[in-house]
Parts: C-alpha cells; structure tokens; sequence
C-alpha cells in the first residue's frame, strides 16, 4: 500500500506542527509549509525521513506552488492540503481596529487560503484526495466586532462552496472549526482550553474516514 502524503501550511508550531506529529503516527508523509525555517528543520529532524520542509509564505501562490511541486517530487504525489495557516488582531473591534492590520489578516486566512486551495487542487484532482482548512467558532456566531471572526466566516463559507466543486471529481473538503486553542496565538497558556493535539485528532478523524463519507465540519469546543 503506497503511503499517503498530507501538506500543512502554518506547520512550524501550535496545530500545524501537532498534526505534522499526528500524521506522521497515522503513517503518513507530511510537507510542512511555513515562514519560520528554522522551526521547521527542527520538526524535521524530529519526525524523520517521512517529513520534508518547505519554507514558505501563503501569501504567495509562486511559493506554495513550488513546494506542491517539490513534495510531489520527494512522494510522488499529493494526497491531502491542510490549509492552517493564520492569524489574529492586535487591536479589536471596528471602530478602534488597524486597517493595515486588516489588509495583513486578510491576505494571510483569505488570500493565504485561497492561494493554498489554488496550488493543491491539481495534484488533490489527481487522487481523488482532501482539502481542510482551519476555521472556528468564531467563524460559526456572531462576536461584537470581531474582524478576526468575519475572516473565518469567509473559511466557512468557501468550505461548503469548495467541497461542492471537489465532489464534482470525487474529492472531499473538511472545516475544522476550534473553539479557544492553547496555542502561541495567546499571550498566557490556557491549560484549561483544547490543545494543539485535540485539533490534530480531528484532522485525521476527517482524514482516515472511508472514501464514502465526506467530513464537511468537525466543530470542538473546550469541556468547560
């Protein structure tokens, strides 16, 4: 049985790198995509020989096109895209919000995700593979305004549009939709929320279900 191949953009730290990790127990090879080069050789060494590092930056589509290519190369194909990358705001709300901040929010979880879908689609086509990508709660109610909180609605959104197209040739989309993570995306730690891992378990919970069943969401929240 040939191995499977899953690409992670934001795969440095936080849930990236805890799927990277829980992929790698599954028997996959990953392809982990972010800025932080340094971070990503240390994962790396860490995974093994099944792990290649791409550095890269969503918001180039000439970036993420050349490391699908290489991970193509390296594995001799693509079987799954996990579009995880993004980021928060600084200063909240709309009337004391930055809009320079916005733009950078904007390419990053909008553009990012596109141009992530964009370069993963052809080699997804060729398998019949998956498309996930990392929404949240905040992308699924209304939270006083959270600019942060529209760019996920726009995830989900373009979740159920993309899996409509991809159904079209047999392949599948999945949101993952995260309540508060304790992750680098806060200031404290936040023992008490989901962790990186519960996040990468439903990545593969989405990833290893039969080929009949296609995971549209998968939405966790924290216990308490």
């Amino acid at each position: 049985m040939t191995t499977k191949t899953l690409f992670i953009t934001g795969a440095s730290s936080g849930i990236g790198a805890a799927t990277a990790r829980a992929a790698r127990l599954a028997g996959w090879n990953v392809g982990l995509f972010a800025r932080s080069e340094d971070k990503l050789t240390a994962l790396v060494e860490e995974l093994g020989d099944r792990a290649l590092a791409l550095p890269g930056d969503v918001t180039s589509l000439d970036e993420l096109n050349q490391a699908m290519a290489n991970l193509r190369h390296t594995y001799g194909g693509v079987d799954a895209a996990f579009a995880n990358a993004g980021m928060g705001l600084e200063t909240a709300g709309t009337e004391h919000g930055d809009p320079d901040e916005w733009r950078r929010l904007i390419d990053v979880n909008i553009v990012g995700l596109l141009n992530t879908a964009k370069a993963a689609i052809p080699h997804l086509r060729a398998r019949k593979g998956h498309m996930l990508m990392t929404g949240s709660a905040a992308g699924r109610v209304h939270i006083p305004g959270s600019v942060y909180g529209a760019s996920k609605w726009f995830v989900h959104g373009y979740a159920g549009n993309l899996a409509e197209e991809m159904k079209e040739w047999g392949g599948r989309c999945t949101v993952i939709a995260p309540g508060m993570v304790n992750t680098a995306f806060f200031d404290e730690e936040k023992p008490d929320k989901l962790q990186p891992e519960d996040v990468a378990d439903a990545v593969i919970f989405a990833l290893e279900a039969k080929q009949r069943n296609t995971v549209r969401e998968i939405f966790l929240m924290p216990s308490d």
